[in-house]
């Protein structure tokens, strides 16, 4: 079809032709496996994940191509039961957090970056708020990111991460007492 690679061209994301691809390399087809990476590359839907979840954008490009190796590990574990880019998310939010586990282990956090002032009355380091996520586990992660850091309703969050609203509330506010705990402040 004329048309078909034009998206790919463009840097849009088609997500029938990457549940095409994905259903494909699913079954074993190698073909199919790079047709998807490649839909995933050129379209930067994995850059923009990783991105929304980073603050440093120079480790954005090395932990997007972490996520694609795992999507080309991982790829048989896909089953087209919803859209691609769902079954992606919790990939990407594994290797965001494998990434922020290990800065966590290589520099220490400068305590001059922790806040001193209450959050409500000031704007808040995403830094140092992104370093205090990253130490909680990995369950509250994903949700305090989406909702506190890209401001998403709970409802968005709940379907980005294909999880009950009641779930993503209730890791929304045990990993917001966690923060209050390392951070020493409300949240």
């Amino acid at each position: 079809m004329p048309g078909e690679h034009q998206s790919e061209k463009s840097g849009t994301y088609d997500e029938d032709r990457a549940a095409r691809a994905a259903s494909r390399a699913a079954a074993g087809d190698k073909d199919a496996l790079e047709e998807l990476v490649t839909i995933l590359e050129r379209s930067r839907t994995v850059h923009r994940m990783v991105g929304s979840m980073l603050l440093d954008q120079n480790a954005v490009d090395d932990v997007s191509q972490e996520v694609l190796m795992s999507v080309m590990k991982s790829i048989r574990q896909y089953r087209g039961d919803g859209k691609v880019s769902t079954w992606l998310h919790p990939l990407v939010r594994r290797r965001v957090a494998d990434h922020l586990r290990t800065q966590r282990h290589v520099a220490a956090l400068d305590e001059a970056q922790l806040p001193a002032q209450r959050f409500s009355s000031r704007v808040a380091s995403r830094a140092a708020i992104r370093t205090a996520i990253s130490q909680l586990p990995e369950k509250y992660q994903a949700p305090l990111m989406l909702k506190e850091i890209e401001q998403l309703p709970v409802a968005d969050v709940a379907a980005r991460l294909n999880l009950s609203e009641g779930t993503v509330k209730a890791q929304l506010s045990r990993g917001r007492a966690r923060l209050k705990q390392i951070l020493g402040e409300p949240w």
